[in-house]
């Protein structure tokens, strides 16, 4: 699968879980996918919560490894 094809399914699946997001305050954008690895940029409350790095990684990281296959790291960018 090419990063353009891995891109539209990570899209695809953060905007399935950004109803979550935003009912928290907080949202988050895909910046890229490159060899499997997705780099979000966490907005709004989330860029500031301690819990984000539990957000990332329990929940969005989680849900992109079970649901797009290549997926084998979610990054945080700043």
């Amino acid at each position: 699968m090419s990063d353009l094809e891995m891109k539209e399914q990570v899209q695809e699946i953060l905007d399935k879980l950004r109803p979550f997001l935003l009912r928290d305050g907080g949202d988050c954008e895909l910046v890229d996918v490159e060899d499997g690895i997705v780099k979000l940029r966490l907005l709004g409350a989330c860029g500031s919560c301690p819990s984000s790095t539990i957000t990332l990684k329990a929940g969005i990281e989680r849900a992109l490894l079970e649901e797009v296959p290549g997926v084998v790291e979610v990054e945080q960018v700043f």
